[in-house]
């Protein structure tokens, strides 16, 4: 596989800004969501090895409104005109300029009051937001969640991120459509447009599955900060809420592995695969810590495991494309960055490097198309201030544009 992978976790959602996309749906849910079989073990908790956080897990407030939620879901219920019921409502206010404006921002992943205080969030904490909003008119709201696949990954801080994406699917409230103004039909809230969401495969969650979703984010969050006392704390919290979230283990054991904890993580990591055998984070970790340990032999096992289940490493491309440039080779460079962009279309730093290679060969109008798109689909306010103001320089530049290819990254993958 080429160099040692880097450590991966499934983050929040792949997509730069907020589109609304509010989808008819059938019977999608039902009235029950589900975890399947959630196992009663965990892997090993070691409190003694780290001391106590900044701050402390609150399962509470992931959902609780604020006191501007609450008065904004009272207008909401007040309101009258052309939407016949509350879950129209909600969703024309969700939509409308002059009521809430929401921007996409997978830079933290906030609860529901956070992400209305900053009128941004992920797709989790969009999603959290929209549920407690829901819930407080009454209406039936659940979540589904899709699985990160093969092709969307995202990195940040020395860490991969695989991309999962959370929607909401909205019911009407019994009384509307007793009293006839309301309809059976459901409304699927999704908060990445629909041509960047991965819409097959999803699958009802109950709050539990969620509220892990939510811990375990932060705890990424806290672990490229490399604070692990912290990423401990909402690990644990997340393993706690749901042990059957393969997620919840690999985040844990990347938090011991940089503790030093290493049988510790390796009983992590393995607890994630006795959950989903052929993770292919879990097996890319587990390589990662044997050879660290000089356990040759058995990193290996994993490494032939994880190439059975994944071909070809996240960023292969990009990363080959990069080196292509370093070397002077701009038309390689683009063809590898094709490569890239045919995995996964919507991938910010892969149509970046694809405009400095087209600049580089003069095609500035097309190095302007992919630059962009860079800044459509980044995933933070910050990267989106970054890709714009080079998007400027190259439409100023008038037949140049100076854009540095420096070196390659050796990130860690975390794992789901």
């Amino acid at each position: 596989m080429g160099s040692s992978p880097a450590p991966v976790f499934p983050g929040g959602c792949h997509a730069l800004r907020w589109v609304a996309a509010v989808l008819c749906a059938g019977l999608l849910c039902g009235g029950c969501a589900t975890r399947g079989d959630v196992p009663t073990s965990l892997p090993p908790l070691r409190d003694e090895a780290f001391v106590a956080p900044r701050e402390t897990p609150d399962a509470d407030g992931v959902f609780s409104l604020s006191p501007g939620m609450a008065a904004y879901a009272g207008r909401l219920a007040a309101a009258h005109g052309r939407a016949p019921d509350a879950q129209r409502r909600l969703i024309r206010s969700l939509a409308s300029d002059g009521l809430l404006r929401l921007e996409y921002d997978a830079a933290r992943t906030r609860t529901a009051s956070e992400s209305f205080e900053a009128r941004a969030g992920n797709c989790l904490s969009l999603a959290i937001m929209t549920a407690a909003l829901a819930r407080e008119l009454g209406l039936p709201a659940v979540f589904q969640a899709f699985d990160a696949g093969d092709d969307s990954f995202s990195r940040t801080a020395g860490l991969v991120v695989a991309n999962g994406h959370v929607n909401l699917v909205l019911g009407s409230r019994l009384l509307d459509r007793a009293r006839g103004r309301g309809t059976d039909s459901q409304l699927v809230v999704d908060f990445v447009a629909s041509a960047q969401a991965p819409m097959r495969g999803g699958v009802a969650v109950d709050d539990r599955r969620i509220l892990a979703m939510f811990f375990n984010n932060r705890a990424a969050e806290a672990l490229a900060l490399d604070d692990l006392d912290q990423a401990y704390a909402f690990a644990r919290a997340a393993l706690l809420q749901d042990a059957g979230f393969p997620s919840t283990a690999i985040t844990l054991g990347l938090v011991y592995q940089r503790r030093g904890l290493v049988q510790d993580a390796q009983l992590a990591f393995e607890h994630a695969l006795a959950r989903q055998p052929a993770n292919p984070q879990a097996l890319a970790n587990l390589a990662v810590l044997l050879e660290a340990a000089g356990r040759a032999a058995e990193a290996e096992h994993y490494r032939q495991a994880l190439l059975r289940v994944e071909k070809v490493p996240p960023f292969h491309y990009v990363d080959l494309g990069r080196a292509a440039l370093a070397r002077g080779d701009r038309a390689g460079a683009i063809t590898l960055l094709q490569h890239e962009l045919a995995r996964d279309p919507n991938y910010h730093e892969a149509h970046y490097w694809m405009a400095v290679a087209l600049a580089a060969e003069g095609r500035l109008a097309a190095a302007d198309r992919h630059l962009a798109q860079a800044m459509a689909h980044s995933g933070t306010r910050e990267e989106h201030r970054l890709y714009a103001a080079k998007l400027d320089r190259l439409r100023a530049s008038a037949g140049r544009v100076e854009v540095g290819v420096g070196r390659l990254p050796g990130r860690p993958r975390l794992a789901p």
